[in-house]
């Protein structure tokens, strides 16, 4: 994946998918997009973030990746603080529960993950963390 299309990236990314209920966000480089909105966990404030995801039945995972970067991203810092949490997948927006996979339920995700974005395993080369994988279930 070394001619990533950038042009979509981070708050803009975000900006640009909410505002059009995904039309322009979803599809990135080949891969579906949700967007996932945290709880600060100094801050208290509402923080969006852009991400690939794959789907597990009726719940959507997503992986704490950063790339293969030595820390955790800041929104999984937030959702171990607070994993009540916001999902949007197109115009389809709801609360949800976040759980990180643990054991056979992580091996089973790791692999379906990959299958939707085969550069998380070479993310995973990059750091000696394990990469999180993280369950959004949806809440009523």
């Amino acid at each position: 994946m070394s001619n990533l299309d950038l042009s979509l990236f981070g708050d803009d990314h975000v900006r640009r998918y909410q505002e059009t209920d995904g039309a322009v966000g979803h599809d990135w480089n080949g891969a579906p997009i949700l967007v996932l909105t945290t709880t600060g966990r100094r801050s208290g404030l509402q923080r969006s973030s852009a991400m690939i995801y794959a789907v597990d039945d009726d719940r959507y995972v997503v992986v704490g990746s950063q790339g293969g970067a030595p820390t955790h991203p800041q929104w999984y810092r937030n959702l171990e603080a607070d994993p009540n949490v916001t999902v949007q997948v197109k115009g389809d927006r709801f609360p949800a529960r976040a759980h990180v996979a643990e054991g056979d339920e992580r091996d089973r995700l790791w692999t379906l993950v990959n299958e939707v974005w085969p550069s998380f395993a070479v993310y995973q080369t990059r750091t000696e963390r394990r990469i999180p994988v993280v369950v959004l279930e949806r809440q009523a």
